[in-house]
């Protein structure tokens, strides 16, 4: 099948779907010249073609190009010419280079769950890109969901509960310790998410995140979020409601919860059939050394597979 012609052309991958039409992942491989610069010029020369790819397939993979390392993988990332977004969040991460960070650091053998990146927080990334220097033995497969689809089938057996949602919004909470603890996948400390130890200089910067701290005895900080959207609907999607939440993800947890924005409860029942229609939904593929996975953030839940070691996934947020 054709690409675009003198830069790309259309693969293949195991665990690729169809849905409305459209190859997801969409796979791009060399028509011509290989490696980090050569796919690096190709995007560079390509940025719109590829970008509307991204919209149309919610999930591009680029296959077969050779990307080495961070750096190569850091030249790919501006080629693509989206601005830098920083990363707030639990996840423990380090910084590799340039605009390049680790994935989530929390043991190989726990499963990350379905999540828009930052969904809680009013500036999100557009784009998610994940680049594979090590590719795992086995597992560690990085699933991801058309979120739209999520949203049809629960409203197609929750209707009324999808709107009451919708309706009441939702308030979230999350538990955070003072420092890193890299033995939890969600063990990023406040001091390092808000790149402060200053507790008012956080909450300011906390507040213009959309969310408020309430501080722990022991340290830790607690951090309320909300109101906030079950859907939404972005432009240039075709007009999909997407599942952009993180009920099941936090509900119930020893460190969040997910509750109706006036405290309501939400039906544990609801949240774990939203948990299997998500799982039902996810398409994935095995890691190959090189590859290079850009997801549209508005469109696409991903989470991580448990995996034997070594794993090495880097990644790049973009507005």
């Amino acid at each position: 099948m054709g690409g675009d012609g003198e830069f790309f052309s259309v693969g293949e991958c195991d665990g690729q779907k169809t849905i409305d039409g459209e190859q997801v992942p969409l796979v791009l491989t060399p028509a011509g010249e290989r490696g980090g610069e050569a796919l690096a010029a190709a995007l560079r020369a390509r940025r719109e073609w590829v970008e509307a790819k991204v919209v149309a397939s919610s999930a591009v993979l680029l296959r077969g190009f050779g990307v080495r390392d961070a750096a190569e993988f850091d030249a790919v990332v501006g080629a693509l010419g989206w601005p830098d977004i920083r990363y707030v969040g639990p996840a423990p991460r380090t910084h590799v280079h340039g605009r390049v960070w680790t994935a989530n650091e929390g043991p190989l053998d726990e499963f990350i769950y379905y999540h828009h990146e930052m969904v809680l927080i009013k500036e999100f990334p557009g784009k998610v890109i994940l680049f594979c220097e090590v590719a795992p033995p086995e597992g560690g497969e990085t699933p991801f969901v058309p979120s739209f689809r999520v949203t049809e089938r629960v409203m197609a057996e929750f209707p009324e509960m999808v709107e009451e949602l919708d309706e009441k919004d939702l308030r979230y909470t999350f538990t955070a310790l003072s420092k890193n603890d890299t033995k939890s996948m969600r063990g990023r400390g406040w001091e390092d998410a808000f790149a402060t130890t200053d507790k008012a200089e956080a909450e300011k910067r906390a507040r213009a995140l959309g969310m408020e701290v309430e501080w722990l005895a022991d340290g830790g900080a607690r951090t309320i979020l909300g109101p906030r959207k079950l859907t939404r609907v972005f432009p240039g999607r075709r007009g999909r409601r997407m599942w952009f939440n993180t009920v099941v993800g936090m509900h119930g947890k020893v460190l969040s919860s997910a509750t109706m924005a006036d405290g309501g409860e939400i039906p544990a029942a609801f949240v774990a059939r939203c948990g299997e229609i998500i799982e039902e939904e996810s398409i994935q593929f095995r890691w190959e050394v090189g590859d290079v996975l850009i997801l549209d953030n508005l469109a696409t839940l991903h989470g991580r597979r448990p995996s034997l070691p070594p794993r090495r996934v880097l990644v790049a947020t973009c507005k």
